[in-house]
């Protein structure tokens, strides 16, 4: 199997060890053992939940920088909508921003925006002919990632389009290589990303072989530069070529209405995605068409490597585009029937399942570790508090049985652990010959420690409950 690539990863220096991280990630990628986090990478998507939510700033994103611009003869940029909400002003303009753009070293630009129109007429086209419903939005590499790690059955829900960057680089670079004579490869098309999960799909795409985006810059690198030579720029009549409708893909709502199904529903937040998808799978939403899904909160204007806030972004986005064309031209639906018969905005390949719980290779090994599993979901306390440094009781169990964790990693456990020998050790202490009073001594000695151990939930000495793990699993809950 490929090794999966990941944008987002760990600075283990700065992480504390704190747990807020593993309550947060949708499909339970990380664990805190030994005081720092690690990150499963067969569960993780890459969606930046983590780098959002982390106060340590522990989690960060790898993307790429200006210095892969000297590698191709021409380059193109490819602004993401949300790019356009990071400015504002009453001069500021999408053309303004373009040209920005070009003075950072670029040599073209073409706009995410206008291939998102492409986009929105395939998609309108795909819902006319396919008998699915509801049909998801696979824009979002997170969702699309999310729905193969936690929601495999909704696959063949997924719209099977190109997202919008990836269509945005290959009418860019056939341009310019009918134009000017260029090859492929001497053309670099780098996309400015508001979240790592672009980044990923860019690296290792899903639903065909190799991306013809050649980089992916964040939005918070090329903002500084941007903000150096925008006082500097003016307008320049050309570049800016989508209408409202493309533009406003980057944020919440935006491709539900340049789509415009019959019945349609946007969510956005990656955990208010999740209560979605959990109702479609038990077969509700079934009389809906289409559903956006974005993993960020507002859209794509709340990616975490935006600058802006994403409800301000999305001001700023409805400031930029209240001039611009409300409706996707004409001539372009021409063009899209005509690249939808050649099957140009289809993928190439099926979306396949991620398998994340393999319990053994061994067939009667894997019964023996689920029957293994399950008993000890039930001796676990179901509480799902996440001191263990596990997310859930049940991924505890799941980090048991592999061996990457015990039962006494749970607090609650290692607690009744302590008192239960404590208590046998007061038994023995009785048995053994002596005065009375040495009795009473012993006895009174042992009960003031278990007292001090229940009131104050100390967790005792490491590894204390590993001698009694035999017995624990086999009796009953504490």
């Amino acid at each position: 199997m490929q090794p999966y690539f990941h944008s987002v990863t760990l600075e283990t220096e700065n992480c504390k060890g704190c747990t807020i991280c593993i309550k947060r990630c949708p499909t339970e990628a990380i664990r805190v053992r030994n005081g720092k986090a690690r990150i499963l990478e067969l569960r993780c998507i890459d969606c930046g939940e983590c780098i959002r939510i982390c106060p340590n700033h522990a989690k960060r994103a790898i993307a790429d920088d200006f210095s892969l611009l000297s590698k191709y003869k021409y380059t193109i940029a490819l602004p993401a909508p949300s790019f356009y909400a990071q400015f504002s002003g009453q001069d500021m303009s999408i053309s303004r921003i373009l040209q920005a753009l070009l003075q950072l070293g670029f040599n073209a630009v073409f706009e995410v925006a206008e291939a998102a129109e492409h986009v929105s007429l395939a998609i309108r086209r795909y819902i006319e002919t396919s008998s699915i419903r509801p049909l998801i939005s696979s824009a979002c590499p997170a969702i699309v990632r999310l729905i193969q790690v936690r929601f495999p059955d909704l696959i063949e829900h997924l719209v099977p389009i190109h997202a919008p960057v990836d269509i945005a680089a290959r009418l860019a670079k056939e341009m310019v290589m009918r134009k000017l004579g260029l090859r492929r490869e001497e053309i670099g098309t780098f996309f400015i990303t508001p979240c790592p999960a672009k980044v990923t799909a860019i690296k290792q795409p899903i639903g065909f072989e190799e991306s013809w985006v050649d980089g992916a810059i964040p939005i918070t690198t090329v903002y500084a530069r941007m903000l150096k030579v925008l006082p500097c720029v003016e307008d320049t009549p050309g570049l800016q070529q989508a209408s409202a409708l493309g533009v406003q893909w980057g944020r919440a709502t935006g491709e539900e209405k340049a789509i415009k199904a019959p019945r349609h529903v946007a969510v956005d937040g990656i955990h208010s995605v999740i209560e979605v998808l959990e109702e479609i799978e038990v077969g509700k939403f079934h009389d809906i068409d289409f559903i956006e899904c974005q993993a960020c909160r507002g859209g794509c204007v709340g990616g975490p490597l935006t600058v802006q806030n994403a409800f301000r972004g999305w001001v700023n986005l409805e400031e930029l585009t209240k001039n611009l064309p409300a409706e996707i031209d004409l001539g372009l639906e021409k063009e899209v029937d005509r690249r939808w018969a050649e099957g140009f905005y289809s993928l190439e390949t099926e979306i396949e399942p991620r398998s994340i719980l393999k319990l053994d290779d061994d067939l009667s090994k894997a019964i023996e570790k689920m029957e293994l599993l399950e008993k000890t979901v039930e001796f676990l306390p179901g509480l799902d508090c996440g001191s263990c440094g596990s997310p859930s009781c049940q991924a505890l169990a799941e980090d048991i049985v592999q061996g990457l964790a015990s039962e006494g990693d749970c607090v609650f456990v290692l607690r009744d652990g302590v008192q239960s020998l404590a208590e046998e050790l007061l038994e023995l202490a009785r048995q053994v010959p002596g005065s009375i009073s040495h009795h009473e001594a012993a006895d009174k000695k042992v009960r003031l420690r278990i007292g001090e151990r229940s009131k104050s939930g100390s967790p005792g000495r490491p590894g204390l409950s590993d001698g009694l793990k035999g017995r624990q699993l086999g009796g009953k809950k504490g």
